[in-house]
């Protein structure tokens, strides 16, 4: 019976919705409404309000408030007229906020385009899914892109929205979706956004504090499930997970790193300047499809890992009370 829980069935629905149908194509996705109320309310907001800092903190508690409140709603509404009604579009809300199979769909078209010989193909790819400039990059720096992009996302596109869906429902991770979307659209260091997206900046590091850790240690527990090395993901972890400019996403980066026995990290170009980050791994073995195929299988093993945990406490919270 406990299995019929509305919430433990939400959340694997999502889950396995997500690995088998990927984001919706017909449907109106949650995210592309946020990013749309987000460019509005920054039209606005710029033009009502004169300290940028200010503005974007309104910015920041308008956009997740939103969010949250008609998610909320929608699930409310949804019940009132029937509870079936209520739990597919609380099921649905929960679907699209984990991004696991998006992420290995697009990353995939790297790979792919790489194993037929068309590494121009491979460097337009990677450039969907990445900030750098890839119309220079060489097959390892192409596979070094696309090997950060799973290894990062796999902490703030799965583990991260699963994470608050187990805490606090679907309304829960589409806030945090919102603050995610936030930082993607306004969390640069640039002279638009310095001082206009600190706030968004900020809340989201404060947002995938938790989650970002959570997901080094669950890539570290999959890695040897996963035909990869525990023990070096776990030694690269705990040495390089602050090698990186973000305070969370040196964590997922160095587990994957670790358990790949690769070397991430060091000389990327953005705006035609080329930025040299510290280094995240051991060169142990070559960026290659192999480590591509490597850290895809770490996310879904992080994912699996994750469900599977927070059932048997969901299960055995029960059992005792």
């Amino acid at each position: 019976m406990a299995l019929l829980d509305p919430h433990i069935a939400i959340v694997l629905g999502a889950v396995v919705m997500d690995l088998f149908l990927g984001d919706p194509r017909t449907l109106p996705h949650p995210v592309v409404i946020i990013g749309w109320l987000i460019s509005w309310l920054e039209r606005v907001l710029r033009q009502r309000i004169s300290d940028p800092r200010l503005a974007g903190v309104a910015l920041l508690v308008v956009t997740v408030g939103v969010s949250y409140l008609v998610a909320a709603g929608l699930i409310y509404l949804g019940t009132l007229v029937a509870p079936a009604v209520g739990f597919l579009v609380a099921l649905y809300l929960a679907w699209v906020s984990i991004a696991a199979r998006s992420l290995h769909v697009e990353s995939a078209k790297v790979a792919k385009a790489i194993e037929r010989g068309d590494l121009p193909a491979a460097r337009v790819a990677l450039s969907y899914i990445v900030g750098r400039e890839t119309a220079q990059l060489d097959e390892p720096e192409v596979i070094r892109g696309a090997v950060e992009t799973v290894a990062e996302n796999t902490g703030d596109g799965v583990v991260a929205p699963l994470f608050y869906l187990m805490l606090g429902g679907p309304a829960l991770a589409i806030a945090y979706k919102a603050v995610n979307t936030l930082d993607s659209m306004v969390g640069y260091k640039n002279e638009r956004y310095l001082e206009f997206g600190w706030a968004s900046a900020r809340f989201d590091d404060l947002a995938n504090f938790i989650p970002a850790r959570l997901t080094g240690l669950l890539m570290v527990l999959a890695a040897p499930l996963c035909g990869l090395s525990g023990a070096g993901s776990w030694r690269i972890l705990r040495r390089d997970c602050r090698n990186h400019a973000s305070p969370n996403s040196g964590y997922p980066e160095a587990a994957a790193a670790g358990a790949l026995g690769v070397r991430l990290g060091g000389a990327n170009r953005y705006f035609g300047r080329i930025v040299e980050k510290p280094t995240i791994g051991d060169p142990l073995r070559p960026l290659s499809l192999e480590a591509y195929a490597g850290v895809v299988r770490l996310m879904y093993g992080a994912e699996a890992l994750l469900v599977l945990g927070w059932m048997a406490l969901e299960l055995a919270l029960k059992v005792t009370v």
